[in-house]
This record gives structure tokens, C-alpha cells and sequence, in this order.
């Protein structure tokens, strides 16, 4: 196998699963960093900011991570529109969390609930009908539809409740407008974590539980991947694929550096 100079890694499913531990997940990111390879987590989740993100795998999984070590979907969503947004176009109406906005206030950007330039859909768990009613009506009007990420559902300890694709889903219905997609399994977020990290394709590898996301967004962005059978996909599932990840591991511990 070959030695690569980065990894990209998803989070629910291959360094946890919701509240509880996966065992192998700080021995690999110890194995990790004694290789000194470069690490980048990225995840789906566009709710957090990186620093909540790395607080959460320091104090609640054992894997000591600083906030530079984290790209969320918030953050690729607030690149994204910050290399397609011209100086006079700046406007945005959010429908998600304090990790969404903060990201893009952070990129120049300026809310507003009129005529927005852009109208950007993600997890919002207060989310209402006049949120999602002033998303749709602007979206009719003509701003850019954005959709952090197609996650149709979450797993937390009441069951599998709506993801952001869901709220995303219910404007697109709404509007008969396909958004722009930035998340997992998009080419976009992997572009952007490229870029923020500085490495090329041929240096990185996606290591991810889920083929539907972590796989094909490798796969997408001509990037290697490495399943670990410690989530969601089966070996079952990713056999009926007509493309296979680079590699495949049951556990992150069979995985072997260089």
C-alpha cells in the first residue's frame, strides 16, 4: 500500500458511534500521528463548530484533536460560496445552527432574511414553517439554492431522526429547484478540504464507514478510500458495488502504516 502524506477521516461511525467509543479509533489516530502523516476529519456535520468538534472527540473518545484538525460541511459550504461569490453578492438566509452561520459570517458573508443572494439549507433543530417558508419563497424569487449535505437521517439515541437532506428535500420539493450540494458524497467538500489542507489527490486517503457517502466522495473527487466495517455499510452492501474502495478493513486496526 502507499504512503500516503494525509488522511482524511469521517467521524460518526469510524472514530464513534453517537455517544459510545470504537476502541480502535484513538490507536489508530495515535498510530497516526507517530507516522507523522497529516490528519483532517471531515464530517457531514454542519451544526458544530471545529472547536466543539475537537472538544468532543478530546474529552468524549479519547483522541486528542485541535480545532485546525477539523473540516465540517459548514466550512466547506463557507469556502465554496466564497470562491463563487463576487463582493456585491454577500447575501445569505440560513436555515441551520450557530456552526453554519458563524462559518459564514466568519467568510464575509451577511445575513438577512430579504433577498438573499444565496439561500443555504442545513440542520436546524428548531428549525420552523416560517423558516423553511421564507427559504422557499426566496428560493422561488432567484437565489442560489445551497444544501450543506444529503443526509437523509441521523442516528442518536431515540432512533434514526431527520437529517439536513430532509429539511434540503422539503425546499427542493417546495421550489422544484436542485440545490447545490456540498457535503459527503459530493466532489465539493472534498475539493475544499484539498485545498485547506494543501495536499494533492494522489497524497490523500478517505477513510469512512459509510460506501453511500465517505466511499463516493472519494471515489468522486479521484481520491483513495478506505472502508472500516465499523459503522454503517456491510461487507454485504459495498460487495453489490460496481466501483470498491482502495481498501477495505474490519477494524481500523488492521490497517497498517507504513
Amino acid at each position: 500500500m502507499p504512503r500516503y502524506k494525509g488522511y482524511f477521516i469521517d467521524l460518526d461511525g469510524t472514530m464513534y458511534k453517537g455517544k459510545a467509543k470504537i476502541p480502535a479509533a484513538p490507536r489508530f489516530i495515535n498510530r497516526l500521528r507517530e507516522t507523522g502523516q497529516r490528519l483532517l476529519f471531515v464530517t457531514n456535520n454542519s451544526t458544530k463548530s471545529p472547536e466543539d468538534v475537537a472538544t468532543n472527540l478530546t474529552d468524549n473518545h479519547d483522541i486528542k484533536t485541535s480545532a485546525d484538525e477539523v473540516y465540517t460541511t459548514a466550512m466547506a459550504t463557507a469556502d465554496y460560496l466564497n470562491q463563487v461569490a463576487d463582493s456585491k453578492h454577500r447575501l445569505v438566509y440560513v436555515v441551520g445552527e450557530s456552526g453554519l452561520k458563524d462559518a459564514l459570517v466568519g467568510a464575509g458573508f451577511i445575513m438577512t432574511e430579504t433577498n438573499p443572494d444565496y439561500v443555504v439549507v442545513g440542520l436546524d433543530y428548531d428549525v420552523t414553517y416560517h423558516k423553511l417558508e421564507l427559504a422557499v419563497l426566496n428560493v422561488r424569487a432567484g437565489s442560489t439554492f445551497i444544501g450543506t449535505n444529503a443526509d437523509s437521517n441521523l442516528p442518536n439515541e431515540r432512533g434514526m431522526v431527520p437529517g439536513a437532506g430532509s429539511l434540503v428535500k422539503l425546499v427542493e420539493y417546495a421550489t422544484q429547484t436542485k440545490p447545490i450540494m456540498i457535503g459527503k458524497p459530493e466532489r465539493i467538500i472534498m475539493d475544499m478540504a484539498l485545498q485547506c489542507s494543501g495536499l494533492k489527490r494522489d497524497e490523500v486517503v478517505m477513510v469512512g464507514d459509510n460506501y453511500n457517502t465517505d466511499v463516493l466522495a472519494g471515489i468522486g473527487a479521484e481520491i483513495d478510500t478506505l472502508m472500516v466495517y465499523s459503522g454503517l455499510s456491510t461487507k454485504t452492501d459495498v460487495a453489490k458495488q460496481s466501483i470498491l474502495p482502495t481498501y477495505q478493513v474490519d477494524t481500523l486496526d488492521d490497517w497498517k502504516f507504513e
